[in-house]
């Protein structure tokens, strides 16, 4: 997703049976870590709560064993990670193995969400969101490639509606990029579905 979670109901009831009430997202909020004194991590967490969802947190960053976090991924229906800064979640990922654990746990069935910098991760790299996210910012992250999810790099924020991502920023990201890596452009009202390796562009508002 790029910003509004209207698909994600649906999505976790065609793979689970339940209904948001019924079920725990694993909230992992490390993206959000350079931004602890803004709004946007609160509004994520109120935005699922809002729908039914029940929360737990769990920072990546803060796992000494990946093992402790493999454990706790048993205790959640789904995972979700959250937005924020894409390269800054990549190295808390990489930093202690929790990255692979999380993959290999997606790719047994466990269902992922991501959102912005939750979404970027999921493809094969995440260079191209540079001009979005300063990687000089997470300077321990030398190597780019994403979890491996999806086979698309997703842009989000795409329409250009939010202050800090202007439509000739997303022009310079595709014109940059797009020779190099496949690239999917997913506005805030929009999420990227992949079901059984299809990938589709559907509405995600909430109503």
């Amino acid at each position: 997703m790029s910003l509004n979670a209207g698909a994600l109901p649906g999505f976790l009831r065609r793979h689970t049976g339940r209904e948001p009430s019924e079920l725990r997202l694993g909230f992992i909020d490390d993206a959000g870590a350079p931004y602890a004194d803004q709004p946007f991590g609160s509004f994520e967490w109120n935005q699922l709560t809002d729908l039914g969802f029940r929360l737990t947190r769990m920072t990546v960053g803060k796992y000494r064993d990946p093992r402790d976090f493999a454990s706790d991924l048993g205790t959640v229906d789904a995972v979700y990670l959250s937005g924020g800064h894409t390269f800054v979640l990549l190295g808390a990922l990489q930093r202690n193995g929790t990255g692979e654990v999380l993959a290999e746990r997606v790719r047994a069935g466990l269902p992922y969400i991501g959102l912005s910098a939750g979404s970027v991760v999921a493809g094969p790299n995440v260079e191209p969101v540079a001009p979005l996210d300063d990687p000089a910012d997470a300077p321990d992250v030398t190597d780019f490639t994403g979890l491996g999810l999806v086979d698309t790099v997703v842009i989000p924020h795409a329409d250009g509606l939010l202050p800090p991502y202007p439509p000739a920023l997303i022009d310079e990201v595709v014109r940059t990029y797009g020779d190099r890596f496949p690239l999917t452009r997913v506005n805030d009202d929009q999420a990227l579905l992949v079901e059984d390796g299809v990938a589709t562009l559907i509405p995600s508002v909430i109503t």
